[in-house]
């Protein structure tokens, strides 16, 4: 339920900076700010203002820039008022409590934007983007949120429930006039309607989920193989820095040793793992323990051979990407199935990249217009088309028809719950617990 208190936090990450923004929204931020701010000149909308804000005994707390947007046209709906200061958390804090005096509430995490949903300026898909746009790791991450910030999503999703609205019209036209034959034409329309305009769609989205999450959750990549294969220098080569201990010594690496790095616009955690080896050192059997553990949790593993040693050719564990490295040296006939490099000189780590790029995610889908990147869109989508099949098995039969309609008005339901749409409380209350304060 909208709650039309007026509420104020600090907007800017904490800790010292050259700029602190505190935000006010609700019904009382115009007469708070008025209270607050020395002078008596007028305050124009969306006109930079400098001001000196003022504490109880008419002190000056700080001086900055005072912008003003009056409800409906902001960001919340509400009337707005943002205080441009300095960045010191004292100063912030001060001014901060002031307004609370004044009777101003604390923002709840993500409260702001909360309203902007409830007021109709957003939808949630939207609301959501705004988060992602602030946990963007890669530039990829943050176009990609854009997108959604700027309603491409939610209007394709919208699009799907105005088809589904009027197939589920006709069901009910004809639950409505069972005196009227109705032809068996009609049925099949019906289902093919739905399988090619929204059962369809929605499994195209659904196939962008693995990148479209990963893009935002990242992914973890283990490096396995024997000693002294190169496992540590490819780490080296794909973080762009020398993170890890290279040398000849067998068993130099006795712990999971990690580094993130970028593949892609994929945020990838990288870790290098003891030789899988037989050992009677304790250590080294730990470390080969913990590679296992390693590679059991991993996204994606990379195996890694030595071209002039056919007995490091063998995975010890399931494996996804095969590398051979050492190329420059005598050997075999190298199978098909790895990749050749020479992590040394950078030869085909291109290949390397673009190999585990697609074995996260389906990398011709990186630059669609619509990715599914929440775990709680995927999940709707899913049970949507549920529903969907369920109702295309009693659309044939005219005594069964009240079930197709339920069952398709249950997949209408469950997408307006990614719009917003609908009894959504609980689902509000779990979007907006994970945003920051302030935003």
């Amino acid at each position: 339920m909208p709650d039309h208190t007026t509420i104020a936090a600090i907007a800017t990450p904490t800790g010292r900076g050259g700029v602190g923004v505190i935000r006010i929204s609700g019904p009382c931020a115009l007469s708070v700010f008025e209270a607050i701010v020395s002078g008596h000149r007028k305050i124009q909308p969306r006109v930079a203002q400098l001001s000196s804000w003022l504490d109880k005994d008419g002190d000056v707390l700080d001086q900055g820039l005072s912008l003003y947007f009056p409800g409906p046209n902001s960001y919340t709906g509400e009337d707005v008022i943002e205080l441009q200061g300095h960045g010191s958390p004292v100063l912030l804090r001060a001014l901060l409590d002031r307004l609370y005096q004044l009777g101003c509430r604390p923002a709840e995490p993500g409260e702001f934007t909360r309203r902007a949903v409830e007021n109709g300026k957003i939808d949630l898909s939207q609301a959501e983007a705004v988060a992602a746009c602030i946990d963007a790791a890669t530039v990829r991450a943050g176009k990609q949120a854009q997108r959604q910030l700027q309603g491409a999503f939610g209007q394709h999703i919208e699009g799907l429930m105005q088809k589904l609205t009027s197939l589920v019209a006709h069901v009910e036209a004809s639950l409505d006039f069972p005196e009227e034959e109705i032809p068996e034409l009609f049925f099949n329309r019906l289902a093919d309607k739905v399988r090619d305009e929204i059962i369809q769609p929605i499994e195209k989205l659904l196939a962008t989920a693995q990148l479209g999450e990963r893009l935002f959750d990242g992914a973890t990549v283990a490096i396995v193989g024997a000693p002294n294969v190169g496992k540590s220098s490819l780490l080296n080569a794909l973080a762009g820095r020398d993170r890890a201990i290279v040398s000849d010594t067998p068993g130099t690496t006795r712990d999971v040793l990690e580094v993130d790095f970028e593949v892609h616009g994929i945020p990838v955690r990288l870790a290098d793992t003891a030789g899988l080896r037989q050992s009677d050192d304790l250590i080294e059997q730990e470390g080969v323990r913990r590679a296992h553990l390693a590679a059991h949790q991993a996204d994606a593993i990379i195996f890694v051979a030595d071209a002039s040693r056919p007995d490091t050719w063998t995975p010890l564990v399931h494996t996804d990407v095969f590398l051979m490295n050492k190329i420059d040296l005598e050997h075999d006939d190298i199978p098909d199935h790895f990749i050749s490099v020479c992590i040394k000189a950078g030869h085909g780590l291109d290949e390397l990249r673009d190999r585990l790029a697609n074995q996260l995610g389906d990398m011709s889908l990186a630059d669609e217009g619509l990715l599914v990147t929440r775990e709680r869109h995927r999940s709707i989508l899913f049970d949507s088309n549920i529903h969907l099949e369920a109702g295309l098995l009693t659309v044939y039969d005219e005594d069964k028809l009240e079930l197709t309609a339920m069952e398709w008005r249950r997949a209408w339901s469950l997408l307006g719950s990614i719009l917003g749409i609908g009894d959504v409380e609980h689902i509000l209350d779990h979007v907006f617990s994970e945003f920051c304060i302030g935003k």
